[in-house]
């Protein structure tokens, strides 16, 4: 069945508006959400504590290699840092941008806000419903999580090991945002949660089925 249209979501009784977001208000709603005690939020915060446990691990034992004169570990440590904060942004998004032109986006448009370090891809006045909204949100997630396992497996006895370890666990930060928004669908499992963007106005709506 297709999406509503956003006349249908905005003039139609069936549908009520339950979450108008300014996306420079997002880090703030998305702390808001991870505050919640969902079945979605509850197993990310599960995943995040072993991502940040594991890269600190790894972080704190390549530093003493490098006491040791054994340098190798903590230069792919600082690589996979400055790396994440840089290059793995950008992969992130366009990761989002992949996945929001499988769900029919005909254009998308990437944003920030760099003081909040807040990023976003978006399709505007796209009516997504809780399984696209899933898959966009989603797919970075998985993709690199895939990517930087394979990283681990192939480099398992060596000092890039470091590398892919840390990588993997800076990009949990990074999913916070995206779990966040998704738990919004969660929230009212019992309804069907339809959302989109306008670019204009720099806003996500979400709207419930009565």
């Amino acid at each position: 069945m297709a999406n509503p249209t956003i006349e249908q979501l905005q003039n139609d009784e069936r549908f009520e508006l339950i979450t108008k977001l300014k996306h420079q208000q997002i880090k703030e709603f998305v702390i808001q959400q991870l505050s919640s005690e969902s079945k979605v939020i509850r197993i990310y915060k599960i995943y995040q504590f072993l991502m940040i446990l594991s890269g600190m691990i790894f972080l704190g034992r390549s530093v003493i290699l490098a006491f040791e004169a054994n340098l190798l570990p903590l230069k792919n440590s600082l690589g996979s840092l400055l790396f994440s904060f840089t290059f793995l942004i950008i992969i992130h998004e366009l990761l989002h941008g992949i996945a929001l032109k499988f769900v029919g986006a005909k254009k998308i448009n990437f944003g920030g806000y760099l003081k909040k370090f807040i990023f976003y891809a978006e399709a505007d006045r796209l009516v997504l419903n809780k399984k696209q909204f899933a898959l966009v949100a989603l797919t970075p997630l998985i993709v690199i999580q895939l990517i930087t396992l394979g990283g681990v497996v192939l480099f398992f006895h060596q000092a890039q090991i470091y590398f892919w370890i840390i990588l993997m666990s800076s990009h949990s930060l990074f999913c916070a945002g995206d779990i966040g928004l998704l738990s919004v669908f969660y929230k009212h499992k019992d309804s069907d949660i339809f959302t989109y963007d306008v670019k204009a106005e720099k806003t996500s709506y979400y709207f419930r089925r009565k």
